[in-house]
């Protein structure tokens, strides 16, 4: 047994993410709902995710089996097992993948006049223009290197593209050496061959360094040539406590990455044997770990195509996020002391983030900004704001998550940058990772000290606010903030936060609370009485989180869940989760929102958060769960969600197996989200424009027009 419930209760975790990256591949192959370069861009994801997934999530089962360790998940799966379903479904993915590559992308790209040529395809002319710029470009850049008795097999870089060969002695042709060239990335992955308005040219840098791979070693014949990549395990543990400096020991932790054991080996598929035989014992790659590859190898490239502008229609069309009406021409301090507002992102724009920011920074009454910062842009405003704010003389305390993964390199370059400026930087709590996304602004007024915040369930990222669906709130509110400060306190320095008025933090008491608030829901169902749970969140894992959303459903409560990624519950089994339907969005916009509904009996409760519900989230981080308690805010958050559960275009249904299906549609009208929301964020801000454009003619008076 699994907890309360039987293994096959559960879904495995690195299934269910398999599962979602498939959805992601789906909307590679959509050619009827996304433009070819989005399509392009769907792809690219579909390898930059596999990326990650390898490097922590199959790495960790690697290290697991190693240490012998069998205890099964909560599916009843071991780590053993669970690499082998791993393996056995990516390379069914991978081939899929490249089969939408190769016979559909490149396919209508060339239908386009966009054309990836191969060496063989080019005409003397473009030749002639290749070799040129191999000589000025590529040659003084790349690096060749073989293996013999006196040079060892060199250190290959974790997802570096490389071109591994066979050579013979001119001389001598008894001699056989190995030898291998990293593809430079420095120097960008296709090149643009003279080409017209009507007809565009390109051909991947690989292949031009093996067109002229007898310049880097001459006096040798090549033998046979190949490309390959490898993945390493980067989820290598950080020793926190034996860290005098956290910052000096996140340094020397970046380092050692490279030197992770090789878990994923990716080969071009006509790669020789004896080629292969040499990189799989030179890696020491576990034979599931091989991939061969009909086609260029890591296509994650296929995102800058992606942005490129060439035909309108093979874009979305652009979206500019539209300024919540809410700010529409109003100071900002201003409009946050009257009433709580809710910006919904990318539909409304992330600036009223950084103007509240850059305001604070300038504004003389501003005592103090305290933020937390997990990701953050490369280029922040907001972070120049912090800084220019320290230089203005406030008080300015930021703590800035240096173990958010794959960012901490950029978050340790702002932490200096913040330190120089005056800023009072911390790096967070021992063996915890500070995900909570909040904003306090401390501002002296006429009638006293005044308080102004903004949690978010995004990062403060001004780039990503235009990619990811997210929520924030403003408010005033004095219990809010209030337990703002006690939080900042407690991240700061060594006090508990006492009791708080308004919000819930992880890891304190939110498991807490919101198994309190599903038992509520069970409790009002065992009345009689009706019962609802809705939430939208990107990941369900936690296992007490799932046996109490099993009891709830066996209690009758009615519960839809909205989970883009990973899933761990099974919907529609009898007597365990009848009541219980599961449906993911994936559409133009990465869906991050996190919105926790509770029906309550008719006095509804509507949360927003920065966690989900994840053994990480609820444990092992510093997270936030905040009440929205405006009765307008909460009807539109209700309305938010009921359009998501309506959406019969980007929705896909969870099955019992764990596999999903697009929604079923009859009719002639059918709901896309996203572009729902987009619509209403346009219109509501024309109504606004319309609206302030009549009261300055009814302010001027007759003919002033």
């Amino acid at each position: 047994m699994a907890g309360k419930y039987k293994h096959e209760n559960y879904i495995n975790r690195e299934l269910s993410w398999l599962e979602f990256n498939e959805r992601v591949l789906e909307e590679a192959f959509d050619k009827k709902n996304n433009p070819l370069f989005e399509r392009l861009k769907f792809l690219s994801i579909v390898s930059s995710n596999l990326d990650e997934f390898f490097m922590v999530r199959v790495a960790s089962l690697y290290d697991q089996v190693l240490a012998g360790f069998r205890k099964p998940d909560i599916s009843g799966i071991t780590p053993e097992e669970q690499v082998r379903k791993i393996s056995a479904r990516v390379h069914e993915m991978v081939e899929d993948q490249y089969d939408c590559y190769n016979k559909h992308l490149i396919r209508q790209l060339k239908m386009e006049n966009i054309n990836f040529l191969k060496p063989d395809d080019l005409d003397e002319n473009q030749i002639e223009y290749v070799r040129n710029y191999y000589n000025r470009n590529i040659y003084p850049v790349i690096t060749p290197m073989v293996v013999d008795q006196s040079r060892p097999f060199p250190l290959v870089l974790n997802k570096s593209l490389n071109i591994a060969l066979m050579l013979e002695n001119s001389e001598d042709k008894a001699e056989k050496i190995f030898g291998t060239v990293q593809v430079p990335s420095v120097l960008g992955r296709f090149i643009k061959l003279p080409s017209t308005d009507e007809f565009i040219y390109y051909i991947l840098l690989e292949d031009v360094i093996k067109m002229f791979i007898d310049t880097l070693f001459t006096g040798h014949n090549v033998l046979t040539i190949c490309c390959y990549r490898i993945t390493r395990n980067a989820d290598q543990s950080l020793d926190e406590e034996g860290a005098e400096d956290l910052l000096q020991a996140i340094e020397q932790f970046l380092k050692k990455r490279k030197w992770g054991r090789v878990i994923r080996l990716e080969v071009e598929r006509d790669m020789n044997k004896n080629l292969l035989d040499i990189l799989v014992k030179e890696f020491d790659v576990p034979a599931e770990g091989i991939y061969s590859i009909d086609g260029p190898l890591d296509i994650t490239f296929l995102m800058k195509i992606g942005r490129m502008k060439f035909k309108d229609k093979l874009n979305y069309e652009a979206y500019v996020p539209q300024q919540s009406p809410d700010f529409f021409e109003r100071d900002i301090f201003e409009i946050i002391s009257e009433k709580d507002i809710l910006v919904h992102h990318p539909f409304e724009s992330f600036d009223p983030v950084i103007e509240m920011v850059q305001r604070a920074s300038r504004d003389p009454g501003v005592l103090a900004i305290k933020q937390t910062l997990y990701r953050v842009s490369g280029k922040s405003p907001i972070v120049e704001a912090l800084a220019q704010a320290a230089e203005n003389g406030k008080q300015v305390t930021v703590l800035v998550e240096l173990k958010a993964r794959f960012d901490e390199e950029n978050n340790i370059l702002w932490a200096k940058r913040l330190e120089m400026a005056g800023c009072h930087v911390i790096y967070g709590l021992l063996g915890l990772k500070t995900h909570c996304k909040i904003l306090l602004i401390v501002k002296r007024e006429e009638e006293g000290i005044k308080r102004y915040v903004h949690m978010g369930t995004g990062n403060y990222n001004d780039v990503t606010a235009k990619l990811y669906t997210d929520m924030g709130l403003f408010t005033s509110n004095l219990y809010v903030g209030a337990d703002i400060s006690s939080i900042f306190n407690m991240l700061s320095g060594y006090s508990k936060p006492t009791k708080l008025y308004k919000v819930v933090i992880a890891p304190v008491d939110l498991r807490a609370k919101f198994i309190e608030l599903i038992n509520n829901e069970i409790k009002i169902a065992k009345e009689g009485k009706r019962a609802r749970i809705i939430t939208k969140l990107n990941s369900l894992v936690d296992e007490e989180i799932i046996d109490n959303l099993y009891d709830a459903s066996c209690a009758g409560v009615e519960i839809d869940l909205i989970v883009r990624g990973i899933c761990c519950l099974t919907p529609g089994i009898k007597d365990v989760s009848e009541n219980i339907r599961v449906r993911s969005i994936v559409g133009r916009y990465l869906e991050h929102t996190r919105i926790y509904y509770f029906s309550n009996a008719g006095d509804e409760l509507i949360y927003l958060s920065s966690a989900d519900w994840m053994n990480r989230n609820l444990d092992g981080r510093v997270e936030l769960l905040f009440p929205v308690e405006n009765p307008k805010l909460q009807k539109r958050l209700l309305d938010i969600l009921e359009v998501y559960l309506d959406d019969s275009v980007k929705a896909r249904l969870m099955n019992s197996d764990g596999t999903y299906t697009r929604v079923s549609f009859k009719g002639d009208e059918q709901l896309n989200s996203q572009e729902y929301f987009t619509e209403e964020a346009v219109k509501k801000m024309n109504e606004v424009i319309t609206e302030n454009e009549e009261q300055l003619k009814n302010n001027a008076g007759p003919g002033a027009f």
